[in-house]
């Protein structure tokens, strides 16, 4: 069984982002992105509607670092210190050592190579520090952008599930893509 330790909180680079830890002071930008109907459009969740709802979604977040049971980090530019993003790894089943990605960009950065920086990078820190067997993603089969980004990295659709999620009053598809470790 996976063995994880977020503790120190591991910071990561790329070329030109840093992927660091989300706090308190950056639910201004949380709230920025999960209440952009952009940024939503295929993720499955509630809009925030407030400060507070920002500060929620963090706690989520800091808890999960804490417990072991999940890790998320803000995406900033090099260089700037505002958040622009997310990408992480939550539903982690430790006895099956797979975890699922989940990631969003505020849209004047789509279409730049942000999120291929980053996805690689947290995709190597799953597979060489955290040592997953494998990385799953839920994906909206209307987001035709996630899919792209999940094919270049070369995950594979695994399973097309129709119908088999309930949202805003509407039974939505899900495609579930996945990458097995191949450097053990």
């Amino acid at each position: 069984m996976l063995q994880l330790n977020f503790t120190p909180f591991p910071e990561l680079s790329t070329e030109r982002v840093i992927l660091r830890q989300i706090t308190d002071e950056d639910a201004k930008e949380i709230l920025w992105l999960r209440s952009d109907k952009r940024v939503m459009q295929f993720i499955d969740r509630p809009l925030a509607a407030s400060i507070e709802d920002a500060l929620e979604l963090i706690q989520k977040i800091h808890d999960g670092i804490k417990n072991n049971d999940g890790i998320t980090w803000g995406i900033t530019k090099k260089g700037d210190a505002k958040l622009i993003g997310t990408i992480g790894y939550w539903r982690i089943e430790k006895e099956h050592y797979r975890a699922e990605i989940g990631y969003l960009l505020a849209p004047e950065f789509h279409g730049k190579g942000i999120m291929q920086e980053a996805i690689g990078t947290v995709i190597q820190y799953g597979f060489k520090t955290m040592k997953l067997h494998s990385v799953e993603a839920n994906v909206n089969p209307g987001n035709a952008s996630s899919i792209k980004l999940l094919e270049r990295n070369n995950f594979i659709r695994e399973a097309y599930f129709k119908e088999n999620y309930y949202h805003n009053g509407k039974f939505l598809d899900s495609g579930i893509y996945s990458l097995l470790n191949t450097t053990d």
